[in-house]
């Protein structure tokens, strides 16, 4: 249980009203337009969590002025490094539990912090969702950050474009400021930072990963699936990873859709890959990849995978990205579906919401029912497998003679406890020993603790707070997976967002936070100077952003990221 604090904590200084409606703040940016005082506010993380704070506050305080500190000397966080580069679309939804978490993580039990429960508006109306969907689609032709100029890049197609877009007009506007290169916590500490500002937002994400906390886990050959994901995206800080394929077998424990993205960029032909925003450096290594096989494992059944078909339209069909129909379909592979694992499945799927039965049915439909013709053709001449195995638990990484590589993975045999999405995975007693050379465990992000004087959850991996309002610190808030866990859509994260800027903007209303001026970014700016710290500003990223479109071009991919950030400062004179 939580400590009693948090739950019950007294709120001695803030107000106990619940924030109005999304849709209903055009009163309160009224109200806020007549006040002098500029609002100096700081945004830690340049993600969606931190871009969408960022553009509800600038869109109802006509006078707040945001700056947006990065660690990387890039912006946009997941949007940039944590999609699969043959899915450029679905970097518009953006997935926590069904991208992280698969069936091993503690997402599986639906656990989330017992602040959040009973803390939120009730249900949008259509009016605030059709809203809220224009802002996550960058539709509407109104800007959503007055005095912002359009953005235009041709490199970024459709939805992707869209969500950059829309963070790229609200990073041009006249009142915030990008600071890339700077990590909060070491280059400058979050004292220093509410010191400078009337109120500072940490909305920095969830960039570690769950450990499997099995033996083994240490041996080569073994990697996150955040880091392997981290690698074929460019981020600077696995460009090292230099993952061996040379075996014919690999793992992957967690069956979300990361695990469904990893799967598929192990096993997509090269030239299918060649003209996407995957690095040149990932697309050699994949080149000359002996992986044959891929086995995604789960320690529950087919009714608890965390991948999904994508509902986007009205009706339960819509534009999706379908991970799930794409990979039995993937070029040159075959899927194997043990029809077991499937029975009496028909009976039950019937009560099941929408989404998870379409799911569920295609899986059956491929473990138990002939192919066609021409699939079984297709079939036939794959030369590559993958399948899905379920209820397995992972308890031991098996070393090679050596002790130094993964020769394989003892799987716990597990059953169900319970019914549906809540069922318990147990252990049978039994054990099965699975070959393979690569291990890649996808079951869950989790956030880091970020300055000392920041309470943080280290169990559940969040920062305590109430709607946004870190317990016990006034005037520092929370956004995004930082606050919630890394659970949820993009445009529960657009909810998630908007909600604390709009909580900010109740505390200034009421006088809760700082009164007077407040120096902002200039006096940060002389911190980091004395330490020998050099910012990089949204038009230093613009440069860096054409060197890569540039360099795209010449192989026809529609940009080619830059991995060196010592060549990223090099290129911008530094």
């Amino acid at each position: 249980m939580a400590p009693r604090c948090w739950r019950w904590w007294y709120w001695a200084a803030w107000p106990r009203t619940r924030p109005p409606p999304i849709g209903c703040t055009a009163s309160v940016r009224q109200q806020f337009s007549t006040q002098e005082q500029t609002p100096q506010i700081c945004v830690v993380g340049s993600g969606p969590a931190g871009f969408y704070t960022a553009q509800h506050l600038l869109k109802h305080h006509t006078r707040a002025h945001v700056d947006i500190f990065e660690k990387q000397l890039v912006p946009f966080g997941l949007v940039r490094f944590g999609v699969a580069p043959d899915h450029p679309e679905v970097k518009v939804g953006l997935s926590g539990r069904g991208q992280g978490f698969g069936d091993f993580g503690q997402g599986e039990e639906g656990r989330e912090a017992p602040w959040l429960h009973g803390m939120t508006p009730g249900p949008l109306c259509g009016c605030h969702l059709g809203s809220m969907l224009g802002m996550l689609w960058g539709g509407g032709g109104t800007s959503m950050v007055p005095g912002a100029a359009p953005p235009s890049n041709p490199s970024h197609s459709g939805a992707w474009q869209n969500v950059i877009n829309t963070f790229t007009q609200t990073a041009r506007s006249d009142r915030c400021a990008f600071h890339g290169n700077v990590v909060v916590g070491r280059d400058v500490t979050v004292p220093e930072l509410r010191e400078a500002y009337h109120a500072v937002v940490l909305s920095y994400g969830a960039e570690d990963h769950q450990a499997l906390e099995i033996p083994g886990e240490e041996l080569a050959g073994v990697f996150s699936a955040r880091a392997f994901v981290g690698w074929y995206n460019g981020l600077p800080e696995n460009k090292e990873l230099s993952p061996d394929l040379s075996c014919h077998t690999a793992v992957i424990l967690g069956q979300g859709n990361v695990a469904l993205d990893v799967a598929r960029i192990l096993l997509t032909p090269p030239e299918h890959l060649e003209k996407t925003d995957i690095t040149e450096a990932a697309l050699r290594v994949l080149r000359q990849s002996r992986v044959k096989t891929v086995w995604i494992v789960g320690r529950r059944g087919p009714l608890q995978v965390a991948f999904t078909i994508k509902v986007l339209g009205p009706e339960g069909e819509g534009p999706g990205s379908q991970e799930l129909r794409e990979m039995i379909q993937l070029p040159g592979t075959r899927p194997i579906l043990d029809p077991a694992d499937f029975l009496g499945l028909q009976d039950r799927i019937k009560e099941v919401p929408r989404p998870r039965k379409r799911l569920t049915e295609l899986l059956l439909r491929t473990a138990t029912e002939k192919p066609g013709m021409e699939e079984a053709a297709r079939q036939a001449s794959a030369s590559r497998t993958w399948g899905l195995r379920f209820f397995r638990s992972p308890q031991q990484v098996l070393p090679s003679p050596n002790g130094r590589q993964v020769a394989g993975i003892r799987l716990a045999v597990t059953r169900l406890e319970g019914a549906g999405e809540t069922s318990r995975a147990v252990p049978t007693g039994d054990t099965e020993d699975l070959p393979c050379g690569l291990v890649l465990s996808s079951v869950g992000y989790k956030s880091r603790p970020i300055d000392p004087s920041v309470p943080f959850d280290p169990k559940l991996g969040v920062i305590p707070n109430m709607e946004g309002r870190v317990v016990n610190v006034p005037g520092l808030y929370c956004s995004g997976w930082v606050k919630r866990g890394p659970t949820g859509v993009i445009a529960t994260t657009m909810t998630d967002s908007f909600l604390t800027g709009q909580v900010l903007l109740q505390d200034l209303k009421a006088g809760l936070l700082p009164s007077g001026p407040r120096p902002g970014y200039a006096a940060v700016e002389a911190l980091l100077s004395s330490r020998g710290v050099r910012p990089v500003s949204f038009s230093d990223w613009e440069k860096l952003d054409a060197e890569e479109v540039s360099r795209g071009q010449g192989t026809g991919k529609p940009r080619e990221k830059l991995l060196d950030p010592q060549e990223m400062l090099q290129l911008l004179g530094r």
